[in-house]
């Protein structure tokens, strides 16, 4: 058998730097990783628990990997993979972090639902060129062996700014979040889409990170800028949440002042005052899709890249300007 000390030798480094680079340790540049896994590939290297693994051939577990656990987005969507897993006969083991990566080369999964931003494109294709079964939530890849379960952000970015421009707003702006992330990326191109579209929109764009605090920043922007009613597309219910708190005990009024849509339709959001205006989807169904598809690659059936549908939910916090 093909041990690290073999794969060393012919890359020409030490058996530390092979085992950094097989374990996804950021000690190890780009090139050095990748001209390790290249190395190991072409040995046919397996690492020790992969090897007891192949005894079995499946472990019947599937792992979900997520940048965080931050936030109430998650909970459905997580209950969606795990509902859909045991009824296939799988468990789901939920990971985050970069030492949990390990997890995936060291075959201790029969495959996973990528949602974290902390795998690069090119580890994941990697991955899957060895072998490795994936299912991506967060980004587009093209490979055999990585399907795409994706949301419908352009979507949901048209419906939400056709939505507040059809209720007369003349002055938008959006608040997105981490400028690495994928959906945010998608929903941004294609509310500036939208706006261009109609030519007679004032935009404004605050960068947020997804979260209640940056809702809160974001509030207090909009409030230092304020001159005339504004119109307020949050990428997602945490930040325009965030907006809710920062804008309580002021002078200003959501729906008359301040008028906020946002993304995800959370449980929350439906018990504000007034009630949200968001862009809807199943998270369950979301996640129900991504195990499903996980596990049909795994079992080598046919499978093919899904779209997640979104639909606009009016409400208060949009009114007529």
């Amino acid at each position: 058998m093909v041990s690290i000390k073999d794969i060393a030798k012919q890359a020409g480094v030490s058996i530390s730097t092979v085992s950094y680079a097989l374990n996804g340790n950021p000690k190890v540049t780009e090139g050095t990783r990748n001209k390790i896994l290249a190395v190991a590939e072409e040995l046919n290297y397996v690492p020790n628990a992969a090897a007891r693994t192949l005894k079995m051939r499946e472990t019947k577990i599937i792992g979900a990997f997520l940048t965080s656990f931050q936030g109430s987005f998650y909970g459905e969507l997580l209950q969606g993979m795990k509902e859909e897993a045991n009824k296939r006969g799988y468990d789901l083991v939920i990971c985050s972090g970069k030492q949990s990566h390990r997890m995936l080369p060291e075959r201790l999964m029969d495959g996973a639902v990528i949602l974290d931003r902390q795998f690069a494109d090119e580890q994941l294709l990697q991955y899957a060129k060895r072998g490795h079964k994936l299912v991506v939530l967060d980004r587009e890849l093209q490979h055999p062996g990585i399907v795409q379960v994706l949301l419908d952000n352009k979507a949901g970015g048209t419906l939400a700014i056709d939505y507040l421009i059809r209720q007369g707003h003349k002055k938008i702006y959006t608040v997105t979040g981490p400028m690495a992330s994928y959906d945010s990326q998608q929903r941004l191109a294609a509310a500036k889409l939208a706006i261009e579209r109609n030519g007679t929109v004032e935009h404004h764009i605050i960068y947020g990170n997804f979260d209640k605090p940056s809702g809160v920043a974001a509030a207090e922007k909009i409030m230092a800028e304020y001159t005339e009613p504004v119109a307020v597309f949050c990428f997602n219910d945490e930040m325009a949440v965030g907006m809710y708190r920062a804008l309580q005990g002021t002078t200003y009024t959501i729906g008359k002042d301040i008028h906020i849509i946002g993304f995800d339709h959370i449980d929350v959001s439906r018990y504000l005052q007034p009630k949200l205006a968001t862009i809807d989807y199943s998270e369950r169904h979301w996640g129900a899709v991504a195990a499903e598809q996980l596990i049909k690659l795994i079992q080598e059936e046919p499978v093919e890249n899904e779209r997640i549908y979104v639909s606009l939910v009016e409400a208060d916090s949009v009114g007529v300007v």
